[in-house]
């Protein structure tokens, strides 16, 4: 085992160790209905254009892009590691320029700077009949440009399926209906930025992005097809619930507290099992990848790191 890997597992078991006995029964997990874990972020004005309808005491959620704005929601709780599945339905029909998300982030717009973490789930539109395009993104101190884009290998307008982000101190597994697709792992010791000392929100949105999402932005959205509707239903989450917010000025992570289940996923890696299955989505789903440097800005240290990794 190497040494880098030894200091991540050594750091999970801290952070389990020492926040149990501080938190309150049921911290971190999702539990009741939407108002319970959300919180509206915008879309519900004007009425009667409302862009947010929470049905059923949120058991299902859909999210409006018209003419006007888009929508979107985000958690009331801020987390420093943890394990989020969101069941999504995407928009039927033609849906050229769209994008709709489910994503954790720190970043607050009212903050000056910008040195935030990010994960990204994010599926951009298509005209009718071509497949969706599911791209995961990573920021990590600011730093993002981890781009990979894939087709599912189901159509995801006609039912719904889970999206799943694993964030833990030794890595973050991107999966889809349990099959993982992308892993990123922590290379802080060689010099590659971790998302370990911010702790970030869980947010859903859909929003027009038709200057890049659909061919690079040479397809247009088409409003004679709107609304345009995104559907979220369960939401499950095992995490880390920040007390006071993002890291001090320190950069040192802020307090916060751990459910009772946190060991099950604190020091999860893939498996041989899971490396084969991120394998299977690359080798025949994969269109872009960013350790191919489509942008011509040279290839990131960790490319090479994690295909190492991948290999032992």
């Amino acid at each position: 085992m190497s040494s880098p890997l030894l200091v991540a597992m050594a750091a999970a078991a801290i952070v389990v160790a020492c926040c149990l006995a501080a938190c309150p029964v049921g911290a971190g997990a999702s539990a009741g209905g939407f108002y319970d874990n959300f919180v509206v972020k915008w879309g519900t004005d004007p009425d009667p254009d409302r862009r947010v309808e929470i049905v059923d005491g949120g058991r299902l959620v859909t999210l409006t892009l018209n003419n006007v704005s888009g929508a979107g929601f985000q958690s009331r709780d801020a987390f420093l590691f943890g394990e989020f599945t969101m069941e999504m339905k995407l928009v039927p029909g033609d849906s050229a320029g769209t994008v709709t998300t489910f994503y954790l982030t720190s970043k607050d717009p009212t903050a000056a700077g910008d040195g935030h973490d990010e994960i990204d789930f994010e599926f951009l539109g298509n005209v009718s009949g071509e497949p969706y395009l599911m791209q995961t993104n990573v920021f990590a101190q600011g730093v993002g440009g981890r781009e990979q884009r894939s087709y599912l290998w189901f159509d995801p307008t006609e039912d719904f399926h889970n999206y799943t982000i694993l964030w833990n101190p030794l890595n973050i597994i991107f999966s889809v209906d349990g099959v993982p697709v992308r892993v990123f792992r922590n290379h802080d010791a060689n010099g590659v930025p971790y998302l370990s000392r911010q702790a970030m929100k869980v947010h859903a949105t859909i929003w027009d992005g038709d200057t890049w999402a659909t061919r690079g932005g040479r397809v247009k959205i088409d409003w004679a097809h709107a609304p345009f509707v995104a559907s979220y239903g369960t939401y499950a989450s095992s995490a880390c619930v920040s007390a006071v917010g993002n890291g001090d000025q320190d950069g040192a992570p802020s307090a916060f507290c751990c459910p009772g289940d946190a060991s099950s996923w604190m020091a999860r890696r893939l498996g041989p099992d899971g490396e084969r299955a991120v394998a299977w989505a690359r080798d025949t789903y994969m269109v872009m990848d960013y350790c191919d440097d489509p942008w011509n800005l040279g290839r990131p240290a960790e490319c090479d790191m994690d295909r190492l990794a991948s290999a032992v």
